[in-house]
């Protein structure tokens, strides 16, 4: 089996608050550590109910504090809202904190609505430097060179790993040319995944990264110990998607079993295009879903991410597909 990783939107439940979201991710990253997944991503947005992580780099230092082995970085920062430098000292400073467990995953979407966007001074036009951008922050990593006035302290010189994210094939073209390890978000966005893959994998230019591709996928999965109750959970996060879609953003609804009978036809498809990148069902259903999808993707590694309402049922979802991926080792 690949390595399996968690992806953590940090999720703030409905009659729930930030700090108790936070106190779950670390119970959800120190779990994950003893079961055996490698990394343990958080991600940027902003101005989202159920979204406790729009300080990604603090949450991640947080998160890495209460844990010892487990690789911890974002997933992603969306680095036009942001300074190069400000990043590359940011998380120069979480790999300083905690050598050789932090990941860096950049991409080029606001994270955010458009009034948000403008809310961060994120200019309309910022998107379009990202490739610059992405080498600019790189380049903050390399040693210091003879007469370099400008640098990133702490930064320089330390092995931050830089990863490109993307939901589109532009970030498939720019992880290809600069030789970057790519994560496709293929748990919300699979129209493009199949041909992200393709054009990742043939245009790939080996680096001082990275000799080969290497592709990681977003998957969602909802286990449980029975079908019906994995369905039952997996309507938290079909809530979550109409409700965004209707623009009514907000936190993580508790599970409703009468919801898919309630949507209108356009929005049945909407979910079914969506989140047709999904695994749900029992830890059988789970393992055979799971092998599928690594058989079918070749993927390198998979990012599950399980925004259940319950914490208690959102760890037993990642022990039941942790338990999957053990068997597979055995």
């Amino acid at each position: 089996m690949i390595p399996l990783s968690v992806l953590d939107l940090a999720p703030i439940v409905d009659g729930g608050t930030a700090a108790q979201a936070f106190r779950n991710s670390v119970d959800l990253a120190q779990h994950a550590e003893r079961w055996g997944y490698k990394r343990f991503w958080l991600a940027e947005h902003h101005s989202m109910p159920g979204v406790a992580s729009a300080a990604t780099s603090v949450v991640i230092g947080h998160v890495a504090a209460a844990t010892k082995t487990i690789r911890v970085g974002a997933g992603g920062i969306m680095l036009p809202n942001h300074s190069p430098l400000v990043i590359a000292e940011q998380f120069g400073t979480l790999a300083s904190l905690f050598p050789g467990r932090i990941d860096l995953g950049v991409g080029r979407a606001p994270g955010s609505d458009p009034l948000t966007s403008r809310a961060l001074r994120r200019s309309p036009a910022a998107a379009d430097s990202f490739p610059q951008d992405v080498v600019e922050l790189m380049s903050w990593f390399q040693p210091v060179q003879p007469g370099q006035s400008v640098r990133a302290v702490p930064g320089a010189g330390l092995d931050v790993p830089v990863w490109i994210l993307g939901s589109s094939l532009f970030g498939a073209q720019l992880a290809a040319a600069l030789g970057l390890p790519f994560a496709f978000a293929s748990h919300f966005a699979p129209a493009m995944m199949d041909q992200a893959i393709e054009i990742y994998r043939a245009r790939f230019e080996p680096s001082a990264t990275l000799d080969k591709p290497y592709m990681m996928l977003g998957l969602n999965a909802f286990a449980a110990d029975s079908d019906a109750e994995a369905r039952r959970l997996f309507t938290s996060l079909q809530q979550a998607f109409v409700n965004l879609r209707r623009g009514r953003p907000g936190p993580l609804p508790p599970p409703d079993d009468r919801f898919l009978a309630q949507l209108l036809p356009h929005e049945k498809l909407m979910l079914d295009e969506m989140l047709s990148i999904a695994v749900v069902g029992d830890p059988d259903g789970v393992k055979r879903g799971l092998d599928a999808f690594i058989a079918r993707t070749g993927a390198d590694e998979v990012i599950v991410t399980s925004q259940a309402f319950d914490h208690h049922a959102r760890l037993r979802s990642f022990e039941i597909i942790s338990n999957a991926a053990a068997n597979d080792r055995r």
